[in-house]
């Protein structure tokens, strides 16, 4: 498990030949699979902006390790990127639930665990949309 705020700043370097890439600026999040999409490079003026998530061999504390540029799509066809951290959280009946803090993702698959919010966590599985205005999660039931 490694935190969003854990990734962010982290340098990008190809597994093949140890080249920088740039630095995570930030994580798409694709709310229908709920998982990382791709990750948002800055600094990277001769390297696609953005590589899929698919790239990546491993998140380390250090560096992010991924396969050659070349591998992934570079930054087409992923959805639009919305920043997710520091967004208020809203449930699909319109309540309020603070703001993102900070969420968790399993490191291997990209699937988001948990969004850490002001008031508490939220299972990743409730996650609905990250737009411009919210992050929206499902209305928990009794039970869940």
């Amino acid at each position: 498990m490694r935190l969003f705020t854990q990734t962010r700043g982290l340098p990008v370097i190809t597994v093949e030949e140890a080249e920088p890439l740039g630095r995570v600026e930030s994580l798409t999040i694709d709310p229908h699979t709920r998982s990382i999409a791709c990750l948002r490079l800055s600094g990277a003026p001769r390297h696609a902006t953005a590589l899929a998530w698919s790239a990546v061999e491993a998140v380390g504390r250090d560096a992010v390790i991924v396969r050659s540029p070349a591998a992934g799509p570079g930054g087409k066809g992923f959805p639009a990127h919305q920043e997710a951290l520091g967004r208020r959280v809203l449930t699909e009946d319109g309540t309020e639930h603070g703001t993102v803090k900070d969420i968790a993702y399993d490191s291997t698959t990209g699937r988001v665990l948990t969004l850490y919010t002001a008031l508490g966590e939220i299972s990743g599985d409730c996650l609905l949309g990250v737009g411009g205005y919210a992050v929206v999660v499902r209305t928990r039931t009794t039970g869940q």
